[in-house]
Formats: C-alpha cells, structure tokens, sequence
C-alpha cells in the first residue's frame, strides 16, 4: 500500500507491504469538518470575531485605547497570518481608527524572526503600514516583571506587552506535547516572556508529570503556569484558529482568553483525536512545514508516535529539517553524552531555578530514545547530524522499514500516523 507524509512543503511517498500494516493512526473528522469547508476561511474567521465567546467584540473592546498590542505567532507556527492579522486590524480600526497598533512576535525562546519572514508570513503591506517587534527572550532591558506563577517563577514579559492598554493574540490550537494545547495562554507564556522566566516554568519535574501530555490541561501544572501568566499580563481578547491537515483554516475562536481556548480545544478534540494501535513499527511526520525545519521541533512529532508504538519499538519520523539542529545545545547534549539516560536523568534532577536552555526539549527526546529506536528520514545534509545525536539516519522510508526489520523482525507490525504533531491518541 501506498502511504504519503508530510514533508517540508510537500509529501514523501512509500510503498509499504500492506500485509504488516495495522492501521492509519488519525481521526475520522470528515464529518465533523463538513460544516466547516462549506464556509471560506476568511468568513470563518469573521464570523467568529463578530460573535465572540464570553467577551465583547473586539472593535467595542478598543474604543478609547491608545497603544493595542497584537501577540502574533513567529515563523515556526504555520499560523495563516495573512488571513488573520487584516481582520484583526479591521476590527480594531472599526471601533478606533487612530489606535496605535504593535505586532509583537511571539518567538519564545526560538531564534528571532527574519523579515523576509515577516514578510511571507503578513505580506508587504502590513509589514510596510504596521509597526512589528519581534520578541527577543534575551533582551533583558525591555522585561518587566508582572508577577509570580504558582510554580514560584518570576514571571517577566516583554515591556511592549506590559505596557499595552489591550492586549490581544492570534494563533492556532493544536495538539501540544507537554502544554496539552498550543494557544490562548501561549502567547504570552512562553511566546513573549524572558528567557529566565520560561526555564522556571519549563522544569525537569514538571516535564516530568505523567499530565504534562497531550491533549491535557487539567492537573497541567505547565499549563496552570501560563494561564496566570496570561492573566497577569492581562491578556484581553484573543482569536485562535484550527487548522486541517492541509493547514487550512476549519475553525475560528475569539473572545475571552480562557474561554474562547478552551472551547477551540473541544473542537479540536473532535475533529483530532484517534485511537491508538500499539505497533512494533510506528512511521510518522512533523507535519510538514513549518514544524519540520528543524530537529528541535521534530521532538514534537516524536511523542506522538510515542503514544502508539510498542516500548522498544521503532519510530520511523520523516521531516526536511532545512533549519538543521534548531538549537546548538540541545544538538551538543545528544552529542557529546555517554548514555542517553543520562540526559533524562540529570533533567529530571535538576531544580527548577537551575533549568537549562533546551533541557525540556532534550528531556523528552531523551524519554523517546529510551524506549524506542529512532530512525529519522531526512535530506542526507542532515544525515551526520541525526547519527550524532544517537539516532539513526534513513534516505527514505523504504530504506528506515530495512533498518527496522533488523532490529524488530521482518514480521513486525506497522503503524502509520501520518500527522504526529496534529494527532491526539486516546488513552
């Protein structure tokens, strides 16, 4: 049988022997999306900004502001921004036309976002017409401190956030790996808040928590951390999108930072969730782009195999990964350690005020490799990189099925879940 993935801006094919395979690992959303491609994304995205949920719309919430600020998410999130930002400044022009507009980009801890990309990601004229600050987490002098989490975190934020008189975000709801969903409460925590004050909330013992998964808030000691964060930083309005597979818009939520979230988490619950089926042989993506520039971010994807493959199994992940490591200490942790074990360990160990940039990211890379075998298919630029990590280096989906039949067995089950970022298996 045939199998397609995402893979960077396209798909990678492969026949696979249909006598193995066990199943397609995804959700059986067709007729829950049905309704929603009946509607154009624009509309979609309209509608829900003229009925928002438990909040008044936005064009009545910036009459009288003079400095709104727009949380927007950077170049790692394939958040159609190019739909979305027009009708938010639309709105907020409706109710006040002389209001002072900043896009601050939601970069995280993440490298900063280049122009070009400012550019593919808004287009020319909102770039031109529309102040943007992309977030730096390093820049110390422009942090202010607007609380403490109940983590104990000193919770900083970028001052052109604090300093707003409404604060407002876009993004996009998905499945998150150990924030249970992207989001709401994301874009202030982690997306504009200082380096310091993510590794607080990023913790060995939080990552640790068996509710620090996804497709979980509830008992979420991280997402508890950053639904405060977001209330200290009194984040206002915010407008979430759901995308499909094929990165189109199928659901729009605005309103109440809470409440607008959490029910764009129940549709996606709906139209994403799939039930698991326990394989020797799990072959998986990113997700394509953006999320598969870089090894970093390929983790993501990791932990949804996690979930449906057999412990000492084998993951197969595809991705391009033209951004390379996505962080050089997180490449040297893998690099230069004796056992993989070990990295897990010391970040399980370490305390909280003592976190390490990309210790979250490398802890739960590390729980993967423990329990399975990684083979990781990608351009062959990234071949010496992925063996130096301890994984596994595959030119093709054919050839990662011949390396795991050595280690599992020709006879050993397949699982294909061909989105492992979007995918939230049941437990």
């Amino acid at each position: 049988m045939k199998i397609s993935l995402p893979y960077g801006k396209g798909k990678m094919t492969e026949d696979v022997p249909s006598s193995r395979v066990k199943g397609i690992i995804q959700a059986d959303s067709e007729t829950v999306l049905a309704g929603s491609y009946e509607v154009s994304e624009e509309d979609l995205v309209e509608n829900s900004l003229l009925n928002p949920i438990d909040s008044k719309r936005l064009s009545e919430l910036a009459v009288g502001k003079k400095n709104i600020v727009v949380i927007s998410s950077d170049h790692t999130r394939p958040v159609p921004s190019k739909i979305i930002m027009p009708k938010i400044i639309e709105e907020i022009r409706r109710g006040n036309p002389s209001a002072k507009i900043t896009i601050l980009v939601a970069t995280g801890t993440h490298r900063l976002t280049t122009h070009d990309e400012l550019v593919d990601k808004y287009g020319q004229d909102i770039v031109s017409k529309i102040n943007i600050v992309v977030h730096d987490s390093d820049d110390e002098k422009n942090m202010v401190a607007i609380g403490t989490l109940p983590s104990g975190a000193n919770c900083r934020i970028n001052r052109v956030a604090a300093e707003a008189d409404l604060l407002v975000a876009e993004g996009f709801i998905e499945p998150h790996f150990f924030a249970g969903y992207s989001g709401g409460r994301k874009a202030v925590f982690p997306g504009v808040a200082a380096r310091t004050s993510v590794f607080g909330n990023h913790n060995g013992q939080f990552i640790d928590s068996k509710f620090s998964r996804t497709g979980i808030l509830e008992h979420n000691p991280i997402h508890k951390d950053m639904v405060e964060a977001a209330r200290l930083a009194k984040l206002k309005f915010i407008i979430n999108v759901v995308l499909d597979h094929d990165k189109r818009i199928v659901g729009s939520f605005a309103g109440d930072s809470v409440n607008a979230h959490l029910k764009g988490t129940k549709f996606v619950d709906s139209v994403m969730e799939a039930d698991p089926i326990y394989t020797d042989v799990t072959i998986t993506s990113n997700g394509g782009y953006p999320l598969d520039q870089n090894m970093y971010q390929m983790v993501k994807g990791m932990t949804g195999a996690e979930s449906t493959n057999k412990k000492d199994g084998v993951i197969i992940i595809a991705g391009r990964m033209n951004d390379g490591t996505g962080g050089d200490k997180f490449f040297r942790l893998f690099k230069d350690c004796d056992k993989v074990s070990d990295i897990y360990n010391d970040a399980v160990q370490t305390p909280a005020e003592k976190t390490e940039q990309d210790q979250w990211q490398a802890q739960i890379l590390a729980r993967v490799m423990i329990n399975h075998h990684v083979i990781v298919v990608t351009d062959k630029s990234n071949a010496e990189m992925v063996e130096d990590m301890k994984m596994t280096y595959a030119d093709s989906i054919k050839k990662a099925l011949e390396i795991a039949d050595e280690i599992v067995g020709s006879d050993s089950s397949i699982g294909v879940l061909p989105d492992g970022v979007s995918t939230i298996i049941k437990k």
